[in-house]
């Protein structure tokens, strides 16, 4: 049995997140069943990331064993043939017998977009967050900088983790407020801040529940000085929101 490797991008929107469910469409669902009609037999399809309903992808990682004799191009040129437009096919490759996409990952980067605006683009509206009221970068980025290192990121944790340890490390954590966003050759002008995530691995919701308790902390809801009391407590009561899933990009993934 050979290992294939896939790089996939898709816009989440339309999916029940990536893991196969009992009900509604899945990322994962949707590819092993794509796989069977393309190699001929059922395969298991094993996700770097498990990413929420309405997370999109540049460079989600998967990987999957096949006793098809298809060669990788082949395997690229049927997939995308039969996937969802939303649904797209990068790069195929072997991978040796023991690889994992998730086990085997080092790091993994999102980024998260806020539209701070009243009103957005109707071409950003799956792909932003819309938050009304005036955040202020300056107190998000000294908030933020509490949480690089490693540390038990717990009250970031989203409930029914079954995780063994909440400790990660988070590598980088960058805030940039941007006047446009590139589309299409076209500038969508506006007031957007850009929130990305490095970090060795990730909690379940801990993305979207950091970049929630920013937002607090943007709107002068919580002191960006309790950012330290909210990580040391270790209880999710104590941070902000789950911000909205549509503005949760899953950017790379490093081996």
């Amino acid at each position: 049995m050979r290992k294939i490797k896939l790089l996939i991008e898709y816009d989440g929107t339309a999916y029940h997140g990536w893991q196969i469910q009992k009900e509604g469409d899945t990322l994962q669902g949707i590819l092993e069943d794509r796989i069977a009609k393309v190699t001929g037999g059922q395969s298991r399809l094993i996700g770097a990331s498990r990413t929420d309903a309405g997370v999109h992808a540049l460079g989600q990682v998967a990987a999957f064993r096949t006793g098809s004799g298809l060669e990788p191009a082949t395997i690229k040129k049927a997939l995308n043939a039969v996937l969802p437009r939303d649904i797209r096919i990068l790069t195929v490759s072997e991978a040796d017998d023991s690889f994992h996409p998730r086990e085997d990952a080092v790091q993994k980067s999102y980024f998260y977009i806020i539209a701070n605006q009243r009103q957005s683009s109707v071409f950003l509206f799956r792909y932003a967050w819309l938050v009304i009221q005036q955040l202020d970068p300056a107190s998000m980025i000294k908030a933020a900088q509490v949480l690089q290192g490693e540390h038990d990121f717990s009250s970031f944790m989203g409930t029914g983790s079954d995780v063994q340890s909440p400790v990660r490390e988070i590598i980088s954590l960058s805030i940039e407020r941007l006047e446009s966003i590139d589309f299409m050759t076209a500038a969508l002008n506006g007031n957007f801040i850009k929130i990305r995530i490095e970090a060795n691995g990730f909690l379940r919701h801990m993305v979207r529940n950091i970049v929630g308790t920013l937002a607090e902390i943007g709107r002068g809801r919580i002191p960006s000085e309790k950012m330290e009391d909210i990580l040391e407590s270790r209880d999710r009561k104590l941070a902000g929101q789950t911000a909205s899933a549509n503005g949760l990009f899953l950017e790379r993934i490093i081996y």
